[in-house]
């Protein structure tokens, strides 16, 4: 089936370039017109980690025109084992600081945008107004809505993928001819609703499937080649290697999102910043009373770092008894984990629990920011 493209195509292909794109010129379908529509096409992907890695290796080599990548966040040691983009000496560098130094490597005829910054209210709709087409391969439920929500207010189709231990999804959401993500989950969901990449981890090589799978639906809505997934929700589980495809559409009965609103879910009716304890908090406090504090995260972490006086029961084996029993001598407990995620979902759990009589907190920045800040050294994993 063939489409309308999603641009106009750019000027006639140079000899270099009949050469280095020789496999797609051959494609029904595609051939010097579609590689000419890729050369013209200005593309958005949200996020250099994980998905956003293969997607724009594979925009670079498909040699896309302009490739804009949006993203604060800086390298980990952690994120190697799947975010193909980095090396090593990358650590504590901007990840985008990777995507022009790949299109050098790689191909050096397609034009790089970087904003390291998060995707925001502010700066959304902005940003997907400049360019044709955008690709999410963020991370968290508010701003896979947000981006939705930017692509519904400005007519730009949107490629869009989840990642979650051993399974992934891809859907297209195009606003000007097919449902959106909010026809098919109305919603955002609780932020802690599902474990994040660090909590519940994800197996290296499934991004790149996914991301693959991404990139294929954004190359077909350029050059108007095959049948993409909007409408559709493409579903991989690796450890069966399943498929399935279910469809769904548009929502009559949904009001059209003419404005960006607030991507940031309420937890339960408590204020998180009445359970955030600072590092400097937490200090002050055990100089003044015994307070317990409970690293909630797994076995193997504590051997990379562990706040020394602090007890360990992973969040999954957390249950009031033995939280009970640990705080016989304490006023206050603080939750730690890595960043302040699961240690925040612990506490959310007890804030209201039998042992609500004692007041708990979760560590802001976690176990990495009490190295920081206690030790005055930077530490990633």
């Amino acid at each position: 089936m063939t489409r309308a493209p999603l641009v106009s195509a750019g000027a006639e292909l140079e000899p270099a370039e009949l050469a280095r794109y020789s496999r797609h010129l051959t494609l029904p379908g595609v051939g010097a017109e579609g590689q000419r529509l890729i050369a013209n096409a200005k593309v958005l992907v949200i996020g250099a980690g994980g998905l956003g890695s293969p997607i724009a290796s594979y925009l670079i080599a498909a040699g896309v025109g302009t490739l804009g990548v949006v993203d604060d966040d800086r390298v980990e040691l952690s994120n190697l084992q799947r975010q193909i983009m980095h090396r090593e000496h990358d650590v504590g560098r901007l990840k985008v600081d990777s995507v022009p130094r790949l299109a050098h490597e790689l191909n050096q005829h397609v034009r790089i945008t970087t904003v390291a910054q998060k995707l925001d209210e502010t700066n959304a709709v902005a940003l997907f107004s400049d360019y044709d087409l955008v690709i999410d391969g963020s991370d968290n439920f508010a701003t896979r809505y947000l981006s939705n929500d930017a692509a519904e207010i400005t007519g730009t189709p949107l490629v869009w993928g989840t990642l979650f231990q051993f399974s992934g999804q891809v859907s297209v959401f195009d606003p000007r001819t097919g449902p959106m993500l909010r026809d098919l989950f109305p919603e955002i969901p609780d932020a802690d609703s599902v474990p994040s990449c660090a909590e519940g981890g994800v197996f290296g090589a499934l991004c790149g499937v996914i991301g693959s799978v991404m990139c294929t639906e954004a190359l077909k809505l350029i050059t108007g080649v095959g049948t993409t997934l909007s409408g559709k929700l493409w579903l991989y589980d690796a450890l069966d290697a399943s498929v399935r495809t279910l469809s769904f559409s548009k929502d009559p009965k949904r009001d059209p999102v003419v404005e960006l609103g607030q991507y940031q879910a309420a937890a339960c009716g408590i204020e998180k910043q009445d359970l955030e304890l600072s590092v400097g908090q937490l200090t002050e406090m055990e100089a003044q009373e015994a307070v317990l504090v409970v690293d909630v995260r797994e076995g193997w972490e504590r051997e990379i770092v562990a706040i020394p006086h602090s007890q360990h029961v992973p969040l999954a084996q957390l249950h009031e008894g033995e939280l009970a029993e640990l705080a016989r001598s304490a006023s206050k407990i603080v939750f730690v984990c890595k960043t302040g995620a699961r240690s925040y979902q612990a506490a959310q759990n007890f804030a209201s629990g039998p042992t609500s009589s004692i007041p708990v907190y979760s560590l802001s920045g976690g176990t990495l920011e009490w190295v920081k800040q206690v030790q005055g050294r930077d530490l990633a994993y």
